[in-house]
């Protein structure tokens, strides 16, 4: 894009005191990767591409599902049976060109995760399991990258911003993964659709916050409790 074309594009964050061009620079040079493309991850793949993260990855190794489109909103019909990853790189260059998504078709394991995440500035966790969520913090602090997290179930929803600049991670509030078998899931319980919208878009925030060095709350995990509408915060 032109310069011109930029600054009609990202006026409104560049009209921000806080963001500017220089703000809008860092946020077009930034290499983010999100794990999972599903109710999470949307969001925060359609609110990056809309802000214009230069480079976006996306790993995930599932299919879009008839049952997916009630909350993955960046998936359609048309999509079904097709990789999600596939189907988000279509939705970003629909909405925004410019931008790079890389579509990463597989599963994070213990072998690859450190390649997956070693040439981004920022990761996003939007998986669905606690095994990839360890292996992805592990990671993380293994080489020292920021780590947004998230989770959501029924009406409720986590975020925290983890290993920013050194501050605290997974571990440090949750030392172990819990057992999976007999844990509730979306699969079991359910979840209604706006909930992973509210908290991919805090995600996504978290994340602009990072890449323009705005303030971000750290050892701290938020917990939307959408049913009774109240908002929690637990320092750690």
């Amino acid at each position: 894009m032109s310069e011109e074309q930029v600054f009609k594009r990202y006026s409104r964050q560049i009209f921000m005191e806080e963001i500017g061009v220089s703000g809008q620079r860092k946020i077009m040079d930034a290499r983010v990767l999100i794990v999972g493309a599903g109710g999470v991850g949307s969001p925060v793949i359609q609110y990056l591409a809309a802000s214009g993260v230069g480079k976006i990855a996306v790993v995930d190794d599932d299919g879009v599902e008839l049952h997916n489109l009630n909350r993955q909103v960046i998936h359609t019909e048309q999509q079904v049976g097709r990789p999600k990853v596939d189907s988000a790189a279509d939705f970003v260059q629909s909405l925004n060109a410019s931008i790079a998504l890389i579509p990463i078709y597989a599963k994070v394991t213990a072998q690859n995760v450190g390649e997956i995440i070693r040439d981004y500035d920022i990761v996003v966790d939007g998986s669905d399991n606690f095994m990839t969520r360890y292996l992805v913090n592990d990671a993380c602090v293994a080489l020292g990258k920021p780590l947004v997290y998230g989770s959501i179930l029924g009406y409720e929803g986590q975020l925290a911003v983890f290993n920013l600049r050194g501050s605290k991670h997974l571990r440090d509030i949750f030392p172990e993964a819990p057992r999976e078998d007999g844990l509730q899931d979306c699969d079991s319980r359910g979840v209604l659709g706006p909930l992973p919208g509210i908290i991919g878009s805090m995600m996504a925030m978290q994340v602009l916050k990072i890449i323009t060095g705005l303030p971000v709350a750290v050892n701290t995990l938020t917990i939307v409790d959408t049913y009774r509408e109240r908002t929690d915060r637990i320092r750690f």
